[in-house]
């Protein structure tokens, strides 16, 4: 039997309030260990879907963890996400009902992996509520999208930050002689 593929842990945070984002890396760093790549921010502005709970002008980043979660670690991190985003949201420091969103993800070698806690057609069911989608796949030396991948998930900048990711995991998992 093969063993399971190593993932790093991936998790797209994105805010309003770059306060809310500083909270989210610290609470996390605390579970997953030092963050060990982390994207510039950019605008979040692909889609309304998020601003009547969140709020306009978003900003979202990408953090890469030092410690690697098992391969079927992933349903367990996005109801940790979601316990951390309502602990924030308890706290009652932000207007907004959601001030954070930390959506996890696994990047291997050859997809990056999203968690969600909505059903799609492409999206497979892990458990308590939490669904799996592949949401790029690396072929050909880079990461390319499917139909259904998300906007923000297209650009350039982050393609390349994923790459970058991918590349850190590749050296980790071969480590020079």
């Amino acid at each position: 039997m093969d063993a399971a593929p190593e993932s790093l842990l991936v998790v797209a945070a994105f805010s309003r309030h770059l306060d809310a984002l500083t909270w989210g890396e610290e609470r996390l760093q605390l579970e997953y260990g030092p963050i060990q790549l982390r994207s510039p921010d950019y605008d979040f502005h692909h889609t309304r879907y998020y601003e009547p709970v969140m709020g306009p002008g978003l900003r979202k980043r990408l953090l890469v963890f030092e410690r690697m979660p098992p391969p079927d670690g992933l349903a367990d991190i996005k109801c940790r996400t979601i316990a951390l985003e309502g602990e924030l949201a308890a706290l009652g420091r932000f207007a907004e009902p959601r001030p954070l969103n930390l959506d996890p993800g696994l990047l291997q070698l050859g997809k990056f992996l999203l968690a969600s806690t909505k059903d799609q057609t492409q999206r497979i069911y892990l458990r308590d509520g939490i669904f799996a989608e592949i949401r790029l796949r690396f072929q050909g030396g880079l990461f390319e999208p499917w139909p259904w991948t998300y906007a923000d998930y297209r650009e350039p900048a982050v393609l390349s930050f994923l790459a970058e990711a991918r590349a850190y995991l590749y050296r980790r998992l071969r480590p020079s002689d």
